[in-house]
Formats: C-alpha cells, structure tokens, sequence
C-alpha cells in the first residue's frame, strides 16, 4: 500500500474545504476505479453542458460559452478512454457516490433561480475535480497518471471559472457570494464520512479536511 501525504495541498477557492489525505491515500492505492470514474466524469461533464444549453435555447452567450467546454470535456473522455483502453481496463459501469445527486437536489426550480444554482453546482463538481486531479497530478506513483492529470489541470481550472462568468453575466456578487457559500457547504457534507469498502472510491467519493475558512468574496475572480 502507498502511503499518501500527510497534508494534500490543492487550495481551490470555491471549495469550503480541501479533499483529505485519506481520500489522496485510497485514490492512489486503487488507481484502475478512480481511471475508469474519471472518463464517466467527463462524459457526464459535457452532458451538463449541453443539457444547460437545450434548457436555455435562446440564450446565444451560453451556447457559445458551454459549446467548447462540453466539445473540450468529450476531448477528455477520449484522453480517458485510450489510456484505459492502452492498459487493457473495460470502461464498466461503476456504482456512483451520491455527491452528484446531493448537490442536483439543492437546485431549486424556479426561474432564474434554477439558473443560478445549476452553473454554482456545476461550478462547484468542477472545482473539485481540478483540485482532486492537482493532488493526483503531484502524489501519484504513476508516472503516466501524474502526465495525465497535470495535462488536464489547466482547463479543468478554465471550466469552473466559466461558470463564475456565466453568473457574473446574470447576477451581482453580492447575490451569487451567499448561495455559493451555502452550496459549498452542501458539497463538503456531501463528502463527508468515511468509505466503507475501498473498491468505492471516486473522483467524488468522501473524504475532506474539515473544517476551514468562509469563502472570500475578493477571491472570486475568472480563472
């Protein structure tokens, strides 16, 4: 077994709390499961994005902001893809942690509400997928997992702050700052408790350092 870090040090702001060295540690000691999650990931990625863009049809800004990042997330999935594929590992279905329903459950329904809290959610999936990839871009053992994730960091960072852009476009800060910090609330519980079997661990499975500072309105800007 590899011992993970005693500090993982990947400080997103968006996030109300870093990802934990028990989680750095269970990644790094099943590396196939968090592969074949991480392609799942993007797919699912690119499905947020185009599904906002058919939700909002009208709405030419946001077709032509989503409309990369979604052909960009299918550009990782095929990055994924190979690189299971070189290794001889069948991308299966994987049971999936209940992160991504949590948060999907706190975006409430009514017009432009749901619109606000469905970039902050999906916002907030990116942020911690950057800052999940950054510590197994610097602590994995594997040299072309390490490639791999530091590859990818860049424009993961690009997505979640299109997402602030996208609400900066609609909404002042002092409207989106509150509710970002109640979902990034919800996301650290959702993320919250131990994992029962290590089969189990995800890019979003639980596992974060609790607890840390409030978000920083002056921290906000595009990345």
């Amino acid at each position: 077994m590899t011992a993970a870090p005693s500090k993982p040090v990947a400080s997103i702001r968006w996030l109300a709390a870093p990802s934990s060295s028990l989680w750095l540690e269970q990644a790094i000691n099943r590396p196939d499961e968090v592969l074949i999650d991480h392609a799942h990931c993007e797919r699912k990625a690119a499905g947020a994005a185009l599904q906002l863009m058919f939700r909002y049809p009208s709405s030419e800004t946001l077709a032509e902001a989503l409309s990369p990042l979604a052909q960009e997330e299918l550009e990782h999935f095929d990055q994924v893809l190979a690189l299971l594929q070189r290794r001889g590992i069948a991308l299966r279905p994987l049971p999936a942690p209940a992160y991504g329903s949590r948060l999907a459950g706190e975006i409430r329904r009514q017009e432009p509400l749901r619109q606000l809290d469905s970039f902050l959610v999906a916002g907030l999936i990116e942020a911690r997928s950057h800052e999940r990839m950054a510590l197994l871009a610097e602590h994995s053992p594997d040299p072309e997992l390490r490639a791999l994730y530091g590859d990818l960091l860049a424009s993961e960072a690009r997505h979640f702050g299109l997402y602030w852009l996208l609400c900066e476009q609609h909404w002042p800060r002092e409207v989106i700052i509150p509710r970002l910090e109640q979902l990034a609330a919800v996301e650290v519980e959702a993320l919250s408790g131990e994992l029962a079997r290590p089969e189990d661990v995800r890019m979003h499975s639980v596992g974060v350092q609790l607890p840390r500072k409030n978000l920083d309105p002056v921290a906000f800007t595009p990345t």
